[in-house]
């Protein structure tokens, strides 16, 4: 060592070490160059996982918090973290209607709305529709007006009935049709649900 080099001391760690043993080298190499009290108060670092995100929204009324992977759909975080099974998963690809479910007052489909896009809203499911033991008059209609057939798709059908008529209360039947025209049924009972939805439209206040 020249006289004029700083008096740093040697670690006991090669360069071969280093180069093969990663993070223990590191480890080894810091302990060599810092005091014990200074190796005591290093920082730990830790990393957010940017993968996964909170999402709080208020369900039927109800507020949940919950952290999901980024690429969960509202449809999944529904069915899977809530277990409302009420929407169902008709075709991932927004043409069935099945998963239809009202955010902030609009139908849309859950199945390709992802969960951290709709975070902060409030949220209305089937299970949401009945109040203090009562069918709402949507449901009482598809029942007395025979509005379903295998039921897939009446959950859906009636959501996007009640968005409808929560913006329309007294609508035409082509109104009704051309509001409905995205939720499919394929047992083909159109004309059952179009009744089903225009006796709920006069049952439902204004």
């Amino acid at each position: 060592m020249r006289d004029d080099e700083p008096n740093v001391p040697e670690a006991s760690v090669s360069r071969r070490a280093f180069l093969k043993g990663g993070a223990a080298a590191t480890g080894a190499l810091s302990s060599a160059l810092l005091p014990e009290t200074a190796e005591a108060q290093l920082p730990v670092a830790t990393t957010p996982d940017a993968r996964r995100t909170m999402v709080e929204m208020r369900v039927n009324g109800i507020p949940y918090r919950h952290e999901v992977p980024n690429h969960t759909t509202l449809l999944e975080f529904i069915r899977g973290d809530l277990k409302l099974t009420g929407a169902k998963a008709g075709c991932d690809r927004l043409q069935c209607g099945a998963c239809t479910v009202i955010v902030n007052g609009r139908n849309i489909y859950s199945c390709t709305a992802l969960a951290v896009e709709v975070s902060g809203a409030e949220v209305t499911t089937i299970e949401g529709l009945a109040k203090d033991n009562a069918l709402h008059p949507l449901q009482q209609a598809f029942i007395e007006h025979s509005g379903y057939q295998c039921g897939f798709c009446t959950s859906g059908q009636i959501l996007a009935a009640k968005a409808f008529l929560d913006r329309h209360p007294t609508p035409s039947e082509d109104d009704v049709r051309l509001a409905m025209s995205g939720n499919i049924c394929r047992c083909s009972a159109y004309k059952r649900i179009l009744e089903s939805v225009m006796a709920a439209s006069r049952a439902m206040p204004v």
